[in-house]
């Protein structure tokens, strides 16, 4: 069940800390370790490298986590979603551009939802080299190390298909045991050096960026970003909790990571020249600072940790490739609800690409500490994405100057953020690169692609419904013509004024006289409210013809022959239509007939005949046709699958196609009547 989004609840403040913080929360298990690879080795690192680099972290979690995005960002919730996708939805009308940095800002999104599992869980597992625990007694080797982080990941997405609404409910608990720990730990290493306890003050983030001691440079922040890339996820989430309960846990798991941090770079500085350590040039700090009698646990504990964190980000996914879908971003795939969970739904071909390229992550970088010099690159892509779109919602809200003035703030910090993490994409972030652009790609093409395919639909292609409502009506008494069925419905879309495809009224009348009790037109709108479910019924002055309109929100599954039964019983209660009684049903007194669904499919081949269309569109328009053909079906997105349904095919632009024989019969007539007049010569 989801928390009550209007109000501050103890099962609100579990769920937020054991789903909202996952990814952020899991910073410490690899954050030190790139902060000190930068440096090349622990001997060369110095308390005011470490003590500068803490702070950093410090004013970036203010700054970016706090500030953007609980303070500001959260403002922006779409009926209580929040997200990138969901703040577009806000401010789309404002301006047709600003589709580019909800495109791009939401494939980089997904792009490093396929490292954050890999990184997280392979830094957790890494903690089990050399150690004994419950008498097994684990090797040094990196190999076991990436095959049991292949085990942990594999069977993370096997389950997935089940639902994990059971052991959703444990993660609040586990997760506050985590945070409890990284205080607690913390605070007991940072008693070794309190004056690490300056990482407070700011003059020392800006010292460190230009001190000669940082051998690198700018180019630190690259490894300072990787706490607060859990930001993101955080805004995303904050319809699955609400704002309350963020707003007061948030405090808290801010005080646990700051503390660990604490303790790690007190650890640091004062074992940076012990000869077990000094020529060290890979360590996690986390692990290190722990005895022996605690670190199984925190083994154990870390594991489950990113485990969790690793489910947030896959359900988090779910989740963004469902509102890119009702946005029109992306494909139909198939979406199932596997619990009683309003908000958990499974995307089987979503899970499983998520999951080849997460493993493939693990094996191709082989170590977490190659994966961190990867990580983070796109998600800056995504936060400045992100605050494009939040300055036309302030600009919207606030005077425009000031909005302005903040947008800029951020930007300028998110800007150099991302020029200090260009140096990760030869280390390995081209890899994530190359998986956004995959996944822009592909959103270019459907988006941009439905864009061009409607541009190229002239008005002749559509007909009046209402030119054509007396000969439905008349078919449909017509008893020389045997039913067809009970309930035609046509899959299409009833513009303004009642246009329709004439394709739709050709398949009634022309193709087959189709004689059905009544004629259903349904229309599925899309809404940016998530969760909308309405309807409008227009019968257009019959008592057989039906213009329905249906408003789902974007989170809201189609499954229009649901929503269409209880259309029909709505309406034959209230007298608009006439009984349907069937004298044979396994179903006693049943008043409502048979349904057949028309879905009429597009033919791209005619395109190539088509001198009007320009090669791009053509592309682009083939590319929408072939992405539809090997996604979700019609009868699949729209839950038609026990529903008696009939596919037809009809040309891409019908009159385009017909003009095109047109030209070519003014070709050929001339060529035909010389032809004779040579003969009769």
């Amino acid at each position: 069940m989801k928390a009550n989004l209007n109000k501050l609840t103890l099962a609100g403040t579990l769920i937020a800390i054991g789903i909202v913080y996952g990814d952020i929360g899991t910073s410490p298990l690899y954050v030190m370790n790139a902060i000190i690879g930068d440096q090349g080795k622990m001997a060369d690192t110095t308390p005011d490298y470490i003590i500068g680099a803490i702070s950093l972290i410090f004013w970036t979690l203010m700054i970016i986590t706090t500030v953007k995005y609980v303070i500001i960002t959260m403002r922006a919730d779409n009926n209580h979603e929040g997200g990138i996708f969901a703040l577009y939805a806000l401010v789309r009308k404002r301006a047709k551009w600003l589709v580019w940095p909800a495109l791009i800002g939401g494939a980089a999104l997904l792009a490093d939802g396929t490292l954050t599992p890999a990184v997280t869980v392979t830094s957790s597992i890494e903690g089990l080299k050399n150690q004994t625990i419950a008498g097994i007694h684990f090797s040094n080797s990196q190999s076991d190390v990436l095959i049991i982080t292949t085990c942990v990941l594999l069977g993370l997405f096997l389950i997935q298909r089940f639902g994990t609404g059971t052991i959703g409910k444990s993660f609040g608990p586990i997760m506050v045991l985590w945070f409890g720990f990284l205080a607690v730990a913390g605070l007991i290493n940072t008693a070794q050096y309190p004056e690490i306890i300056k990482a407070l003050n700011p003059y020392y983030a800006f010292e460190v960026l230009f001190s000669p001691g940082n051998k690198a440079g700018i180019f630190i922040l690259g490894s300072i970003f990787l706490a607060t890339t859990g930001a993101e996820a955080l805004y995303s989430d904050m319809g699955h909790v609400g704002k309350k309960n963020i707003y007061f846990t948030w405090p808290l798991v801010y005080l646990a990571l700051i503390l660990n941090y604490f303790g790690q770079g007190a650890w640091v500085i004062t074992h940076a020249k012990d000869p077990a350590y000094a020529a060290v040039e890979s360590i996690n700090p986390f692990y290190a600072m722990l005895s022996n009698e605690v670190r199984p646990f925190a083994i154990i504990i870390a594991t489950l940790a990113a485990i969790i964190a690793s489910q947030a980000l896959i359900t988090g996914s779910y989740t963004l490739v469902d509102e890119a879908i009702g946005l029109r971003f992306l494909p139909r795939f198939i979406i199932k609800h596997p619990s009683n969970v309003r908000s958990q739904i499974y995307i089987a071909t979503v899970n499983w690409i998520l999951c080849g390229v997460t493993l493939f992550v693990v094996w191709f970088f082989g170590s977490s500490e190659k994966m961190e010099a990867a990580y983070g690159l796109a998600i800056t892509i995504t936060m400045l994405s992100t605050t494009i779109l939040l300055f036309e919602f302030l600009a919207s809200k606030i005077n425009r100057i000031l909005a302005y003035s903040i947008a800029s703030f951020f930007a300028v910090i998110e800007s150099i953020f991302f020029l200090a993490s260009l140096v990760k994409f030869v280390k390995g972030g081209y890899v994530t690169f190359f998986i956004m652009m995959a996944i822009l790609y592909v959103m270019i093409i459907w988006f941009f692609g439905n864009k061009r395919r409607d541009h190229y639909e002239r008005e002749s292609e559509y007909v009046s419904l209402l030119t054509f409502r007396d000969q439905l009506s008349a078919l449909s008494k017509d008893s020389t013509i045997p039913y067809y069925t009970s309930n035609l419905v046509y899959m299409t879309k009833i513009k303004k004024d009642y246009q329709i495809k004439r394709n739709t009224i050709y398949s009634i009348l022309d193709k087959e006289p189709k004689r059905a009790k009544v004629y259903w037109f349904v229309t599925v709108n899309e809404t940016s409210s998530p969760y909308e479910s309405n309807y409008t019924v227009d019968m257009l002055e019959t008592d057989n013809v039906v213009d329905v309109q249906l408003y789902l929100g974007f989170r809201k599954p189609q499954t229009v022959s649901v929503y269409l039964h209880q259309i029909v019983n709505n309406l034959i209660e209230q007298g608009v239509i006439e009984k349907q009684v069937q004298h044979y049903s396994t179903i006693k007194n049943r008043t409502v007939g048979d349904f057949k669904f028309i879905l009429i499919n597009e033919r791209p081949s005619d395109l190539a005949l088509n001198t009007e269309v320009s090669q791009l569109d053509k592309q682009l328009i083939s590319g929408r046709i072939f992405l539809q053909n090997i996604t979700a079906s019609p009868v699949s997105w729209y839950g038609l699958e026990f529903s008696n349904t009939v596919q037809e095919i009809s040309p891409l632009f019908f009159n385009m196609q017909h003009d095109q024989y047109l030209v070519q019969k003014r070709i050929l007539h001339p060529i035909h009547s010389r032809e004779t007049r040579n003969t009769r010569d």
